[in-house]
């Protein structure tokens, strides 16, 4: 080998390095340890004390020395499925951005345009896309963006905006720009709010152009804080409300007209006697309180006064909501009531008549006017903290700037005049409605007061000094692990990895005997190699990252086999060892067959990294740097060992007395079989594609939308109870599935999943713990149920959301990757071989295996004790087992090619079957090291990614079979007979 020293030197300066860039991994994870048993289960507790050292040295080099924060900085960062946490996916809404920036233009075009682009369900398609696709269906030319009364206002105009000249492509370009600068402002806003959440190494990062922010909180433990931290748009609004007295004739009108439609169907209730059933009782008729027969004040169930109209029921705000809305009840609003805004305020608990604790909520009549603008906006907001009250109570202090002190202190006049409220609403919730009882406050310093705990104050004065968002920002996707979960994950990643790698290297010495520990050596180096690489570039270690740490080491002895088995057909040939391992290592042995393998593998490596999101793409990073660290270590590490070797005149058979006589002289007819697997894979197709076309295949959340929690029981539960549970609250949509243990269920609804913002979220919440409450003991409580915590056995471990339109843009992506895989896998080997016969044989055998993959799952889904869903993981295992049959047919071809071009006699079925014969022993061997260590990993790799294993190790096997069987078969039937007859005369000539 040449350039040998220059090999070594380099091996051990990347060893190094390596070494060095791990050594912020064990250093941080020991500091993480530190904290966990400083806190004793105190998360916040834990986090103040990690953000205490954070400035502090941690690692001493000698030469150079380390922060906390620098330390964590440089480590491998373990994903949500090891570590617990909050994932979501923020989609700013574009529409609202458009709508802004139209100044809300009435065009009717414009609005029907935004309409059809809501309504576009078409997948990775960029919401402004469909907007400017539907604008140029709806306007055929009559009317363009330029408009006065689209995008030609007054606050686009001016350099860089929209003048009346215009065309609609040149005014695409300007919006673009302005969609864009407001994703990002929406980025730094998030950014501000999340660095102040209190979680260790939060991470948010813009997806693309798609207006898409992915948050990620390692760590976060309270799902409903965090999510309403994201998603709040900090929409700050202050409004002069009406009291009771004046809003009261125009709720009885509005009761009055509802009995004419919901008196048959209004549920019974007794009457609250509150300030407005005291309203009521002033007429002498007692029917007008008859139980039931008042459809809005039956709904009252707690007395208002001043600003607030009552209290009522959260589970009745919707249908409160719908009657306030309607335009025959409208209409009863007089003068300039009728711009009247009716908003309810923060949730809260009362006492009912029995002294029970109940959730309400309050009304509030707030001043609109024909431009639903408030008399002041939040943007005058230049600084909020966290205090408390002169009552002593949690609140957040404001400061305003000079024109916002001037507003605040005319607006707090005329409320001091009038004996009125103002009422402070963020996102459309009334915090407080104060009245003014000392006159004009000027200063522009306010409060916002409450029923607030002082975590929710903190939150509130952290969004409000972050500023607001330029749109809604709705959650279209999220995932929630709880960190026992988490820690479930290492430890079956860990075992499984640990066992994978010593059956791998067990094998490796029982067959190849010192050879099989030098690649055993290169198998570790290739460890620390990538082990390195991955602290090196910040990547983030998630459990399909880990399962393709393991699939990488049963591809890591590949090359060395493929090198081997070469160098045992070169000495068998009566060449010396130091010949034979030269030859070997060339192109003419094996190096072009390595080649072709790994490039293949690469290429749909690439394909899944590029199309895959979150995990998927951990899966493929790990798996795209194992391919180019293994082949590394397989041809330079383990070379330097079998040289010295060879230069210490050691012999070296690359056999055991096991394994000598594995595969020697084996003769088997394949192309003789090809009529019965020809038979055999059609049937299987056909009964693959009539199940795929009858009984479908279990589409994940991922694909469909949904709603997905995995709750563990504290005792064996009977799924066909819980479904008929929870059918009953969600519409009749759920699916529930024993998940693992008997004790464990995997529970899937649509219900309310296309509802935007996080009432939903919490509502679905509160409905999956209020039915599955009585499956627990007494002490279990919502918070328990819902919210991680460090050492959580029950309740929900994992929880996850993904929106109808990020779910079409998934299924579209997972279209186009394995499309895309086999596009560019035909292409390259068209290339490498000149043949389109080689080709299409390849393309044969995958197609092949992926019905068969399909099938199989189709087939089994309903009865197999594991997930079989078709999502993300499951397309990932697919592109794999592409990826690996590609690298089974390349070598099976690059004999066929070698043989064919070389001098062996016989028929061209002949030379084939020999090619075929003669890659028996490295077909076997790397079939059986990935099917083992897929086997490892299946049975202790955990629930989470049983269904991912199961699919890739069908499709190793069904792989192997097509190599063999499909593959070299299809590329005979289709060589030219001319081409056949060439051959055959060429050889009879040698």
């Amino acid at each position: 080998m040449q350039n040998k020293g220059l090999i070594k030197f380099f091996a051990i300066l990347f060893a190094l390095v390596s070494i060095y860039q791990l050594s912020f991994t064990f250093v941080a994870s020991k500091v993480k340890n530190d904290a966990k048993s400083f806190a004793n289960g105190n998360a916040d507790k834990e986090v103040k004390y990690l953000d205490s050292i954070g400035k502090e040295e941690v690692f001493n080099l000698g030469f150079t020395n380390f922060t906390f924060n620098e330390v964590s900085d440089k480590q491998i960062n373990k994903g949500l499925d090891l570590e617990g946490g909050i994932n979501v996916i923020l989609q700013i809404s574009v529409k609202d951005i458009l709508k802004g920036l139209s100044n809300n233009s009435k065009n009717p075009v414009f609005n029907k345009s935004l309409a059809d682009a809501t309504a576009d369900s078409q997948g990775n398609k960029s919401y402004l896309d469909k907007f400017f696709d539907a604008f140029d269906a709806n306007s055929k030319g009559t009317v363009k963006l330029a408009s006065p009364d689209i995008f030609a206002n007054r606050s686009l105009q001016g350099e860089g905006g929209v003048d009346f000249q215009m065309t609609d492509a040149q005014v695409k370009k300007v919006i673009s720009r302005k969609v864009d600068e407001s994703v990002e402002s929406a980025f730094g806003v998030l950014r501000k709010r999340i660095d102040q959440f209190g979680v260790t190494q939060p991470n948010i990062q813009k997806l693309g152009n798609s207006g898409q922010i992915l948050v990620e909180l390692p760590g976060a433990k309270d799902v409903d804080r965090a999510k309403k931290l994201l998603s709040s748009t900090a929409q700050l609004q202050f409004w002069e409300t009406y009291k009771i007295e004046e809003i009261g004739n125009f709720l009885m009108a509005a009761n009055e007209s509802l009995k004419k439609t919901e008196i048959n169907t209004t549920e019974v209730k007794p009457v609250v006697k509150d300030s407005l059933s005291a309203l009521l009782t002033d007429a002498k008729d007692s029917t007008a309180t008859k139980k039931g027969e008042n459809p809005l004040f039956d709904k009252i169930i707690g007395q208002g006064g001043g600003p607030v109209l009552g209290l009522f029921s959260p589970k009745d705000t919707a249908v409160v909501n719908g009657y306030l809305k309607r335009a025959n009840v409208r209409i009863l609003l007089a003068g300039d009531q009728r711009y009247a805004k009716f908003v309810w305020g923060k949730p809260m608990i009362i006492k009912d008549a029995k002294a029970k604790d109940i959730d309400a909520v309050e009304l509030y009549a707030l001043k609109g006017n024909r431009d639903n603008v408030p008399a002041m906006s939040g943007g005058v907001i230049t600084d909020a903290s966290d205090t408390f009250d002169q009552s002593g109570k949690p609140a957040v202090s404001m400061q305003m700037n000079g024109q916002g002190a001037k507003a605040w202190e005319e607006l707090t006049g005329r409320a001091y005049t009038q004996k009125s409220n103002i009422a402070i609403v963020l996102d459309d919730i009334v915090y407080s409605a104060p009245g003014v009882s000392t006159g004009p406050i000027s200063g522009g310093r306010s409060e916002i007061s409450g029923a607030f705990d002082v975590t929710e104050t903190k939150d509130l004065a952290n969004v409000l000094r972050a500023g607001k968002l330029p749109a809604a920002a709705d959650i279209v996707q999220s995932e929630v692990v709880g960190p026992s979960l988490g820690q479930e994950a290492i430890d079956n990643g860990t075992n499984s990895a640990l066992i994978g790698l010593l059956l791998v290297s067990l094998w490796m010495m029982i067959y190849y005997g010192k050879a099989g520990w030098y690649a055993n050596v290169a198998l570790a180096v290739n460890l620390l190699f990538l082990f390195g690489i991955l602290a090196s570039l910040g990547a983030v270690l998630t459990l399909p990252g880990i399962a393709g740490i393991v699939l990488t080491m049963g591809t890591a002895v590949d090359a060395n086999i493929i090198i081997y088995e070469r160098a045992k057909e070169e000495l068998r040939a009566g060449k010396t060892l130091e010949e034979a391992v030269k030859t070997s290592y060339s192109w003419r042995g094996a190096m072009s067959s390595i080649t072709d393998a790994n490039v293949t593998h690469i290429l749909t490596g690439a394909v899944l990294f590029i199309f895959g999101s979150g995990p998927i793409k951990g899966f493929a990073t790990t798996l795209l740097i194992g391919i180019v660290t293994s082949l590394f270590t397989s041809i330079f590490i383990a070379r330097i060992f079998i040289d010295w070797n060879i230069s210490k005149k050691n012999n070296l058979t690359f056999v055991t007395n096991f394994s000598k006589n594995m595969f020697n002289n084996f003769h088997f007819d394949f192309l003789g079989m090809k009529k019965w697997t020809y038979l055999f894979s059609s049937i299987v197709v056909i009964i693959s594609v009539i199940s795929l076309a009858t009984n479908g295949l279990d589409e994940g959340v991922d694909f469909v939308g949904g709603r997905t929690f995995q709750v563990r029981f504290e005792k064996p539960i009977e799924t066909e109870t819980v479904k008929a549970e929870l059918a009953k609250v969600f519409d009749g949509s759920a699916e529930v599935k024993v998940f693992g243990n008997n004790n464990q269920l995997k529970i899937t609804t649509k219900f309310k999943v296309q509802e935007p913002g996080i009432k939903a979220d919490e509502e679905v919440n509160k409905l999956l713990f209020a039915t599955l409450k009585q499956h627990f003991s007494a002490d279990m409580t919502y918070d328990k149920f819902i919210n991680a915590y460090d050492g959580k056995k029950v309740g929900v471990l994992l929880a996850s959301k993904v929106g109808p339109t990020v779910a079409q843009d998934i299924k579209t992506n997972a279209y186009w990757a394995v499309l895309g895989a086999m596009a560019i896998v035909f292409l390259y080997l068209m290339i490498s071989y000149r043949k389109w016969q080689y080709s299409l044989g390849a393309i044969a055998a995958i197609a092949h295996d992926v019905i068969f993959v399909l099938g199989i799952y189709s087939l089994c889904y309903k009865f197999m004790p594991f997930g079989m869903e078709i999502d993300q993981h499951f397309i990932a295992a697919i592109l794999t087992v592409i990826g690996y049959s590609m690298n089974d047919t390349v070598i099976v071809f690059d004999r066929v090619r070698e043989f064919l071009a070389g001098k062996t006699k016989g028929t061209f079925s002949d030379i084939v079957n020999q090619s075929i014969n003669t890659t028996m022993s490295r077909t076997i061997n790397t079939s059986l090291t990935m099917i083992v260590v897929l086997l490892i990993m299946f049975v202790f790799g955990g629930d989470s990614i049983r269904g991912f294993i199961f699919a890739m190790l069908v499709g190793i096997v069904v792989g192997t079979y097509s190599s063999l069987f499909i593959a070299t078969p299809v590329l005979v039937d289709t060589i030219s007979k001319e081409d056949k007859n060439k051959v055959e005369r060429a050889h009879l000539e040698a």
